[in-house]
């Protein structure tokens, strides 16, 4: 009998939501035919057979949380029979297969713990090994440590961290642990006895849950301050107009507004390392991290919410290169299908919201990253010149800062300098 086990897609991922099985047990499989499909807070993935057999249990049932390198079925000759009871409903079975000693920390569970004052250390891991990952933390913040926590099984524990449930002080499990079945929805998260206005009540995909966590934590963590201004956009209109108007054969007529301002902050960003940074408070004390090169991230409005992929060494990429990585990393989340390694590790973000006709607006931070630029639309502003007054087009420019890393004047030296880049982006990718 061979287990099949949940993958560790990337780095960044701790835990998967099983959105469907295409096989159920008894079906005949072949190696490499795909068994299920399964979702982090970023993409949806595919979990491939390891070997030919047929399917002989499912350990974990639609819509479970699971955390990654946990076996989740297993397969085997149609004359085996399976040890474990195949999942009717409730995966309990399969939570004990992680409930080990913690054996480490995650980087984000390190992270939200400092946030929060919790100890890491006194934590029960549901992590790979058992180690202690950040659904861990978030479910000590919803039980508190001077009440006596009871033991919950890695689905509860991730059940009550959401919100939506409650957990009784005692479980049926052995030792009084907590089940999925056990827990009760949260009355404060009920709906109203009259629904208004035919209200429709809709539960928090895992990627809608993951940005409302980042969004709480970047307000609670950082010291967010946002300077404004206007950079001369008239080479920006111009040369994206060329562009547009090029042979097909040259390949440029596809490269955006925003392509160019991606080309032009991150070529700023190599003179201002205080920008191009990362805030890291943990338990061995806080420190800023520059680096040389820039992963450049941007913002994309995708189906399933908004994501955030990073172009790796944009600093050292031409103008065509950078504009074709941006436009395959924004199909590729667009589609669902994107690495989740892809969407990690950025050193700065952009996020432009012009097309929508927005002028200024406040980006919030995407931690431990210390600077997030906000572009907004272009709209034409009066000028004072020599001959009087002249109306000039300018594209909006909000710069969010992590007062606790950056001050105001390194950060308004940058923004100055990145709109002298914007105004003769066109010699800019000259060079």
């Amino acid at each position: 009998m061979i287990p099949v086990v949940l993958p560790q897609y990337g780095n960044s991922v701790e835990s998967c939501v099983i959105v469907a099985w295409r096989k159920g047990v008894g079906d005949p499989v072949r190696a490499g035919e795909v068994l299920a499909e399964v979702e982090t807070d970023k993409a949806v993935l595919e979990v491939e057979s390891p070997v030919e057999g047929v399917l002989l249990a499912l350990l974990v049932a639609v819509g479970d949380d699971v955390p990654v390198r946990t076996v989740i079925a297993h397969i085997g000759a149609a004359s085996e029979s399976a040890t474990p009871t195949p999942v009717t409903g409730t995966p309990d079975d399969a939570s004990v297969l992680i409930s080990t000693p913690p054996v480490g920390v995650s980087p984000r569970a390190r992270g939200l713990a400092a946030a929060t004052g919790i100890d890491p250390r006194t934590l029960s891991g549901t992590g790979p090994g058992g180690r202690v990952i950040e659904r861990d933390v978030r479910a000590a913040v919803v039980t508190p440590s001077s009440v006596q926590a009871p033991r919950l099984t890695p689905v509860a524990r991730a059940m009550v961290a959401s919100g939506d449930y409650v957990a009784p002080p005692q479980g049926s499990g052995r030792d009084g642990r907590i089940f999925r079945r056990d827990l009760s929805p949260n009355a404060l998260q009920a709906a109203p006895s009259e629904v208004q206005n035919n209200a429709t009540t809709m539960p928090l995909t895992p990627i809608r849950r993951r940005i409302a966590s980042r969004m709480r934590d970047s307000l609670a963590t950082t010291a967010q301050l946002t300077l404004h201004t206007r950079a001369d956009a008239r080479a920006l209109r111009r040369y994206r107009a060329a562009l547009k108007a090029s042979a097909p054969n040259l390949g440029v007529n596809q490269i955006t507004i925003t392509d160019l301002i991606l080309f032009a902050v991150a070529r700023t960003l190599t003179g201002y390392p205080d920008l191009n940074a990362h805030f890291i408070a943990d338990a061995h004390g806080d420190a800023i991290h520059s680096f040389a090169g820039v992963d450049l991230a941007f913002a994309v409005d995708t189906p399933r919410g908004l994501l955030v992929p990073v172009i790796r060494n944009a600093d050292s990429l031409t103008l065509r290169a950078l504009s074709d990585r941006a436009a395959a990393l924004a199909d590729a989340a667009a589609d669902g299908r994107i690495a989740p390694d892809a969407l990690h590790g950025g050193t700065f973000t952009v996020s432009n919201l012009g097309s929508f006709g927005v002028d200024y607006f406040t980006p919030i931070l995407n931690p431990p990253q210390v600077a997030i630029l906000g572009v907004g639309a272009i709209a034409l502003q009066p000028i004072e010149t020599d001959g009087g007054v002249e109306f000039q087009p300018r594209i909006a420019l909000s710069l969010t800062i992590d007062h606790q890393a950056v001050d105001g004047a390194p950060a308004a030296r940058f923004l100055a300098a990145l709109c002298a880049a914007i105004a003769v982006v066109d010699l800019l990718t000259a060079g």
